[in-house]
């Protein structure tokens, strides 16, 4: 076990004054032993999370100068009352105290008073440089506390929850009413934030990690992005739903929960659904996810029961005390005699693992809370088939009675000539007319493209997802990111709130890059297209569709556990009646190819590019519109799931004359030597 990489001697010493090394081991040892623990009692029990810090933090009172302490009296600036993080510098005493209130009202698990302990945040009062040092001593602070509890209470456990809150930026909604594309803040900016946060929380003794009241999917998915490359660069590791601590293991569960604030609708601060936001999530290993603020019992039950469909991992619920109201003494209308009930009937409804409060709450809430959950056995977690599972703001789930998927593929520089043209002068906005039209066709996915010689990939590939995050008939359905420089993919993922799709990775440059590309396709969260590619070259025949795909699945499932179920393979759709016989069979090989697929590859999906197939009758739109309609018919006949194809321009295989049909499956099905 290496514990440079988990604590510095350093950071030890300020928690334990004596044998650093020796106390850290024996730390590690402990959060070991905590965990275990919390996974037999999660299955024992449902598990209490404490209530709100900021209400807590009010009943004190504090002054300006109580805020400010000695160290910052002679702050310039704004002023920082308000600022909650900083009183864990300024006054640990109250804030340990607040958590331990907590625990001894019942609460299980106390989340860190660092939910703005990051840099980004901290900006609001010019304290950018002290977000390592705030998130540390709020980890500290309810890290005393637990133990103070657990000191004073033999064989009780109390853990703690590092708070990594959203920020008080937005990546995925404009912040210019005269520029759709702006953003309050970036993917890269969000991670560096992040990862400095989680550092901390871990160094100041964290048992767990909690993105909560997640409003901004993106800025979520690029949390757990940092928090997991963190946890790679300390040898740790987050243990999922469904896996059992192991001895060695040096563990930190992960925990979301995600807040919806329109008491009326279905949908978050982005448009997303609920289970949009969970496709956009299942990607994580978590160990829960749930729900939390802005809304009472009352408006947060039907989300919540919900997401309990859905989810197959723990549960968690705190809701607030009810609508906030200026015009009651505590601002909310639900007390703990009157919250209790109701978040007991939802026990009983078989929805809880892990509840709580939100804003409002206070320990007598949580006392209320641990007494009305006993002898309540936990919700039973569901079991969800594997399927793709993808996501705009809407879901998109692919069962196996799922009809064959339109990709639209005219937001592509080298497919489109005039989406091309828009995108070369500069009109954006025009361009996402392009994206409108095709959603409105029938695409269920659209394929965005920007591998143009004259552009430059990774700001045109982010200026537009930004424009069409923004439209919401657009922005509903989920993104295929297509392009052949792994820069522009990766600037693609950084702007899709959803679960889109990669196109492509392949194994042209041998396994290491593939793998090292599969890697990080699984940490952005998203599924993705494996071309039928190798050292070789591209694969042609059926035998080496079929060589190439067995590799490439076998490389993903068992090298780095990639879910088969979102493997896409594209077995290469080449031009058929090219003058060559060599390119005779190609349609064939395809659709033979398709059908192995379907029936060697577990889970796996197959996709293609329609229109290579009638290149060679360029400018003859009735043979071409012909040429796709008939080969997608025996092509989805064989298994095909998804195609990239002009929507709007697909002819109706019944409808296709009678004689015209039979010279295009003849060239198709390669029936005769002059077809």
């Amino acid at each position: 076990m290496d514990l440079k990489k988990n604590i510095s001697s350093y950071q030890d010493s300020l928690i334990y004054p004596w044998s650093c090394t020796r106390m850290a081991f024996d730390r590690m040892t402990a959060q070991l032993n905590r965990i275990e623990r919390l996974h037999q009692l999660l299955r024992e029990r449902i598990v209490i999370i404490d209530g709100a810090m900021g209400t807590a933090i009010q009943e004190f009172k504090l002054s300006e100068e109580q805020f400010r302490g000695e160290r910052f009296r002679e702050w310039k600036g704004k002023d920082l009352r308000g600022n909650n993080e900083l009183l864990n510098l300024t006054q640990p005493k109250i804030i340990q105290e607040i958590h331990r209130r907590y625990f001894e009202a019942g609460a299980d698990i106390a989340e860190t008073n660092t939910f703005n302990g990051q840099f980004i945040s901290l900006a609001d009062y010019g304290m950018e440089s002290l977000a390592y040092e705030l998130s540390f001593a709020g980890a500290q602070c309810a890290r005393r506390a637990a133990d103070e509890v657990m000191g004073a209470q033999p064989g009780r456990i109390c853990w703690v929850a590092g708070a990594i809150g959203p920020t008080t930026k937005t990546s995925s909604i404009s912040t210019d009413v005269n520029d759709a594309s702006s953003r309050g803040t970036t993917w890269d900016e969000l991670v560096k934030a992040y990862s400095e946060q989680a550092g901390a929380l871990l160094d100041g003794g964290c048992d767990i990690l909690l993105v909560e009241t997640i409003f901004d999917t993106l800025n979520a998915k690029a949390a757990f992005f940092a928090i997991l490359n963190v946890f790679d660069e300390r040898g740790l590791s987050a243990l999922p739903f469904g896996k059992e601590p192991q001895a060695g293991e040096n563990i930190v569960p992960l925990m979301a929960s995600v807040t919806f604030i329109q008491k009326d609708g279905d949908r978050g601060v982005t448009g997303q659904t609920v289970e949009a936001f969970w496709n956009s999530i299942s990607h994580l290993p978590l160990l829960s996810v749930g729900m939390n603020c802005a809304l009472g019992p009352k408006e947060l039950r039907p989300r919540v029961e919900e997401l309990s469909k859905v989810a197959p991992i723990y549960l968690s619920a705190y809701p607030n005390a009810g609508l906030p109201n200026p015009l009651l003494p505590t601002g909310f209308p639900e007390t703990p005699e009157s919250l209790a009930p109701q978040l007991r009937e939802w026990a009983e409804a078989g929805l809880l693992n892990i509840v709580g409060g939100c804003c409002g709450t206070t320990p007598e809430h949580i006392e209320k809370m641990a007494k009305a959950m006993r002898n309540i056995a936990p919700r039973k977690v569901p079991t969800t088939e594997s399927y793709l599972r993808l996501s705009g703001t809407e879901a998109l789930t692919l069962t196996p009675e799922a009809n064959f998927i339109n990709i639209g593929e005219r937001t592509n520089v080298t497919g489109s000539p005039k989406f091309s043209k828009l995108i070369l002068e500069n009109k954006f906005e025009e361009a996402v007319s392009v994206a409108r039209q095709q959603v409105e066709n029938g695409a269920q996915i659209i394929d965005v493209n920007m591998d143009e010689g004259m552009l430059d990939g990774v700001a045109a590939m982010t200026r537009f997802l930004n424009y069409i995050m923004t439209e919401p008939e657009i922005a509903k359905v989920p993104v295929m990111i297509d392009s052949s420089k792994w820069s522009v993919i990766e600037a693609g993922l950084k702007c899709i709130q959803g679960k889109g799709v990669v196109n492509s990775i392949s194994l042209k440059e041998g396994e290491e890059k593939f793998l090292q590309q599969a890697r990080l396709v699984l940490r952005y969260g998203a599924a993705v297209v494996v071309m039928a590619f190798d050292e070789r070259g591209q694969a042609d025949t059926f035998e080496r569709k079929t060589e190439v795909c067995q590799r490439s699945y076998d490389l993903l499932t068992q090298k780095i556990g990639f879910p088969p179920q979102d493997i896409i393979f594209d077995p290469n759709i080449l031009t058929v009646a090219t003058g060559m016989d060599e390119h005779n069979n190609y349609a064939v090989d395809f659709i033979r190819a398709t059908k192995w697929i379907k029936e060697n590859l577990p889970r796996a999906k197959v996709s293609g590019g329609i229109s290579n197939i009638s290149f060679s009758f360029r400018g003859n739109n009735a043979v071409r519109e012909a040429m796709h309609s008939a080969f997608l018919y025996h092509a989805i006949q064989a298994g095909l799931d998804m195609g990239i194809v002009n929507a709007g321009m697909l002819e109706v295989y019944a409808e296709i004359p009678k004689d015209l049909l039979e010279l295009v499956e003849d060239v198709l099905l390669n029936r005769r030597t002059d077809a």
